[in-house]
């Protein structure tokens, strides 16, 4: 966390500097501009911070989620200071290279050798988990080997071993770790890749047909999978019929439920950011404290509840129409980069059904810096470096 929190300090400071010096210059981004996900990621962090005005939450709390929320504010940042081409293929490779790391120091511990690095080393139930939490590591894998599949040919001469990574990763999920989140990741990764290889024609039938199979031989093939789904199934039954909440299962399905009646309390313009604790809390009633906690700013685990209740409807509006952005702007790509692309943006669609993890540390940041990264390596690579940042003729001709 404090690795994370320093390179956000360093990635915000040097951003500050360069867009002071290109301002003081005269110099305008055109290339930047022509991003539909910064414009809407600048009108949601807008929201949130109007909505401070108005939020329920005490003030340092609503502050600390504001600056949750505005690590969105990362994926325009580092879209603003990767100029060229170049640098955004660099870029790229030092974060596969980082995701080589990671992937291969998993499997190290599967192989049985201590990996000295790994900070799960900490919690024995955390098995081949190297860093964080197993949730956090298979999310991080799909995402991770879908780019590592699609921009494999890339880099010609390393195509091998990028495609060797992305089956390591899936392969890692599916049979070595317990996230349910995490294989639906792998389903939908693969689904993707599948669908991509056929002919336009078959790729609605695939679309529908591959994740059955993928699921039926992955439910066969991993004792694991079975386990957990089994669980789910198991513990939604129990808060069904008793209300049981102490579950993981049963948690989220609670904390849903009240997420939506707080909503339809204020669908308008929600109860503000940083709310969602106190709003539910008060709904729960006496029982709060003991089903919720004493953390003052969890979250529903589900993103889009989570902007409903701070932001009203429209903070779930919002957050489609994030999504929906970044897809637009992926659309305009060459295909190895679109198809990356709408792969990690489907891997964070699916993690936010189920968990804040835009909300959440780590993981919202890992979501940001890869769809930052992937965006400036679409949007860069389609501009020459002469039109890509450029004196504004206004402030010239002054």
């Amino acid at each position: 966390m404090a690795w994370v929190s320093l390179g956000k300090l360093l990635l915000f400071a040097c951003a500050l500097v360069y867009l002071g010096i290109r301002l003081t210059q005269g110099q305008k981004d055109t290339v930047l501009h022509s991003l539909w996900s910064v414009r809407v990621i600048l009108l949601s962090l807008l929201a949130f911070a109007l909505s401070l005005g108005w939020s329920e939450a005490p003030s340092d709390i609503a502050l600390m989620a504001f600056a949750k929320h505005s690590k969105l504010l990362e994926i325009a940042l580092l879209v603003s200071l990767i100029r060229n081409a170049r640098e955004a293929r660099l870029a790229v490779a030092a974060f596969l290279v980082s995701q080589a790391f990671f992937i291969l120091s998993s499997w190290l511990m599967v192989a049985g050798f201590r990996v000295p690095w790994a900070t799960s080393m900490l919690v024995p139930e955390l098995k081949f988990v190297v860093y964080s939490t197993y949730l956090d590591q298979t999310l991080i894998f799909s995402a991770a080997a879908a780019v590592f599949w699609h921009l494999r040919k890339l880099w010609p001469r390393a195509s091998w071993a990028a495609g060797t990574l992305a089956i390591a990763a899936l392969v890692n999920n599916l049979f070595f770790q317990e996230g349910r989140t995490g294989y639906l990741s792998v389903m939908v990764v693969a689904t993707l890749i599948i669908v991509w290889q056929m002919p336009k024609n078959w790729q609605l039938a695939t679309l529908v047909l591959a994740p059955l199979l993928l699921l039926t031989g992955a439910y066969v093939g991993s004792d694991k999978l079975q386990a957990r789904l089994s669980q789910v199934a198991t513990e939604s039954q129990s808060y069904a019929a008793q209300g049981a909440s102490e579950t993981s299962s049963g948690f989220r399905l609670h904390a849903w439920r009240r997420s939506l009646q707080a909503m339809a309390q204020q669908p308008v313009v929600g109860h503000g950011v940083g709310s969602w604790t106190q709003s539910v809390k008060r709904i729960e009633g006496a029982n709060a404290q003991q089903v919720f906690g004493d953390n003052p700013s969890s979250n529903p685990h589900q993103e889009f509840l989570l902007w409903g209740v701070e932001l009203g409807v429209g903070g779930t509006l919002l957050l489609l129409v994030l999504i929906a952005s970044v897809v637009r702007d992926a659309w305009r790509f060459t295909a190895p980069i679109m198809r990356a692309t709408l792969s990690v943006l489907a891997v964070m669609g699916v993690a936010c059904l189920f968990n804040s993890s835009l909300y959440d540390a780590l993981i919202g940041d890992f979501f940001c810096i890869t769809l930052g990264l992937l965006l400036a390596l679409g949007v860069r690579g389609q501009a020459s470096d002469s039109t890509s940042v450029h004196p504004d003729p206004t402030n010239a001709a002054a």
